[in-house]
């Protein structure tokens, strides 16, 4: 079986999180509230804790951010990154504030000086540092150098920020090189893992929403993950962050790199299908949406594939014309109508997951 092979990189820690050194890739979002609403703050990481999340970024533009952000952490369930630019002042502050992780883009804070009082702030709250380099935030003079924000731009800036914070006596650094183009975030991510063993946090910046955001995500994120590239992943989405936790999931679970969560398989629907494949394949991803247990659940709609693949799954509906087949692996637990497939299958799934070390319920 091919599995993936992961560059070997140093270990530093995000909160109670280890990230690189071998430990299992984490992932992480971003919470897209005002951060100065602390209510709807917390509100919205508990939801992003429940999807899955395990780090989590949080904006801080200015100082009423700051006070907010300091109460945020003292409920939140997940550890904190405080996301800052522009104001050294912000993340020395959110340092004393509680934060596990600065987030800063050295192209923008202000030159050396600055970056140096940002790297004493997190040597003296023993925190980390993740430097955030953006193909639209490089400094102009390697704009004029590289003639525009290519990767080797990317890899030079982020190489030289990182001699200088080392310079300092700080090693506890991840560094990310994002782009909206894929091609380009993924040769700078190459280009860098051959210089450095740094860990990477890994990422297709604006990649976009729904289905094309998802697809850039998967594409650029999935090949630097199969190629032993980066320790801990964001995809970045437009909309509701608790989307991106499902997309990089899956990415995860693709890869065999971890599992969390129901993976349904359904058919693409063909002149053969006989019950309405969609609908129920969308019903059962709702149902199931919450489940933390690793389950693959089949929906398949006629009986050319359907019931070998029902088999294979933990549990699975092959329909037929009307009625289907309900399947809990690999066995014919019944035979229904159509209109009772749903219910038959999740009351199967929600025994299993009553049973003794069942993770989970509906």
């Amino acid at each position: 079986m091919l599995n993936v092979e992961r560059r070997k990189t140093r270990q530093i820690r995000v909160g109670s999180v280890l990230v690189g050194g071998g430990a299992p890739v984490s992932v992480q979002s971003m919470t897209n509230t005002d951060t100065r609403d602390t209510e709807a703050t917390l509100d919205q990481i508990r939801r992003l804790c429940a999807a899955g999340c395990e780090i989590v970024r949080v904006a801080v533009p200015d100082e009423d951010a700051v006070q907010s952000f300091a109460r945020i952490k003292a409920e939140s369930p997940l550890p904190l990154i405080a996301d800052i630019h522009f104001d050294w002042r912000l993340a020395v502050a959110a340092a004393k504030n509680g934060a596990d992780c600065l987030r800063i883009n050295p192209g923008n804070i202000g030159g050396e000086k600055k970056v140096a009082e940002v790297v004493k702030a997190a040597a003296d709250a023993g925190i980390s540092l993740r430097v955030g380099v953006n193909a639209g935030s490089l400094e102009k003079g390697l704009l004029k150098t590289y003639g525009g924000p290519t990767a080797e731009a990317m890899v030079t800036s982020a190489l030289s920020h990182l001699e200088f914070i080392r310079s300092l006596g700080f090693s506890d650094v991840k560094v990310s090189l994002k782009a909206s183009d894929v091609l380009r975030t993924i040769e700078a991510y190459r280009l860098f893992s051959e210089k450095s063993d740094t860990p990477l946090h890994v990422g297709i910046t604006e990649a976009g929403g729904g289905l094309s955001g998802a697809a850039k995500s998967a594409v650029g994120i999935g090949v630097l993950l199969f190629s032993g590239i980066g320790d801990t992943i964001r995809v970045s989405l437009t909309g509701d962050p608790v989307n991106e936790l499902r997309v990089a999931w899956q990415i995860l679970r693709s890869l065999r790199l971890r599992q969390r969560g129901v993976e349904v398989i359904s058919c693409p629907t063909c002149g053969r299908t006989e019950i309405g494949v969609e609908k129920l394949a969308e019903s059962v991803e709702q149902a199931l949406s919450h489940v933390v247990e690793p389950l693959t659940v089949a929906v398949m709609g006629c009986v050319v594939n359907g019931p070998g693949e029902a088999r294979e799954a933990d549990f699975g509906i092959a329909g037929g014309r009307g009625q289907g087949i309900v399947f809990a692996r690999g066995k014919v637990m019944e035979k229904v109508p159509e209109d009772q497939l749903l219910d038959a299958l999740l009351s199967h799934i929600r025994k299993h997951l009553a049973e003794p070390g069942g993770k989970g319920s509906l």
